[in-house]
């Protein structure tokens, strides 16, 4: 069912749900530690007999003739969650989001081919959604994870919109953020990002330091490659056959808000939430109203 416009209000965390999460991270961290034991760097659920890969940086996974760089956070018992970056990003962009929901989800995330600390393809001709959809789905059945929830931000929702349209059966639900089925305009995503942090100062919204290694990669030479994809792969028709629930979440300040309300008129189970002050690249910018979105979300789909 599609809503109207709803606006996310810049002040949605507080202070005491600040204080409630700390209380269930710290919580889940401590059933964490009962409920899982580590054997070879791999974690067994002993409730579920259920092999997963343990929290560990800079795990790899062989992809064709490379290797795809992945991470995998929180309880394996908790709903699944397949995260895209955004464009010339990487994993490390999430970095904010595990630290909020790793308690209540499951988060797979990895580098797409030529990005991050993955591998480049080796034939430019092979950069495209067909071929990353493909590579999550061996991600996920590495992971013995036969569905998921996507989300996305950016140029990773353009990838993820792919993914969710090739293998609708694998995706429970979809969170795509900051979407564009059009065309990108990005000097005018770089002003209004400018604008948006500006207003957020004026109100008193303190600023979020980009992740580490958010924007570093191993082979800097095939980002453009990488990113081409998005331009051989028809989204508005990709859009048109979404039946799974979508939330699409962009800023007020972000010019592929347009781009996102049709998206929403064509996908059959769209929302529109529309983030108050925020620019291109919402989840780096405002990390904390991003989760909140997210989460209530799960919470209205029963998923929590």
């Amino acid at each position: 069912m599609k809503s109207d416009r709803n606006r996310a209000t810049s002040n949605r965390a507080t202070s005491n749900r600040a204080t409630s999460n700390r209380a269930t991270s710290n919580r889940a961290t401590s059933n964490r530690a009962t409920n899982n034991r580590v054997t070879n760097n791999r974690v067994t659920n002993n409730e579920e007999g259920i092999d997963r890969p343990k929290k560990e940086s800079g795990m790899k996974m062989e992809a064709g003739k490379g290797a795809l760089s992945y991470e995998v956070d929180g309880s394996a018992q908790n709903p699944p969650v397949l995260l895209w970056h955004g464009a010339a990003c990487t994993l490390r962009q999430w970095d904010p989001v595990v630290t909020r929901l790793a308690d209540r989800f499951y988060l797979i995330r990895f580098d797409a081919p030529g990005q991050g600390q993955s591998s480049p393809l080796p034939d430019p001709d092979d950069y495209t959604f067909e071929r990353y959809a493909a590579i999550a789905n061996r991600l996920l059945d590495h992971l013995g994870v036969p569905s998921c929830h996507v989300w996305s931000m950016a140029w990773g929702s353009r990838a993820a919109l792919a993914y969710c349209s090739l293998f609708p059966e694998r995706v429970q639900s979809a969170a795509l953020y900051d979407a564009s089925i059009g065309t990108a305009d990005t000097k005018a995503q770089a002003e209004g990002h400018k604008l948006a942090v500006a207003r957020q100062a004026k109100a008193g919204i303190a600023t979020f330091e980009r992740p580490p290694g958010a924007n570093e990669h191993a082979f800097p030479d095939a980002v453009a490659a990488s990113l081409s994809a998005a331009r051989k792969f028809d989204l508005p028709a990709a859009a048109r056959t979404l039946q799974m629930p979508v939330l699409c979440a962009t800023g007020d300040h972000d010019p592929n808000l347009e781009s996102t309300r049709e998206l929403v008129k064509v996908a059959q189970n769209a929302r529109l939430e529309v983030m108050e002050n925020v620019g291109h690249g919402s989840v780096l910018q405002r990390p904390d109203l991003a989760c909140d979105l997210f989460t209530t979300f799960h919470e209205q789909l029963g998923t929590l």
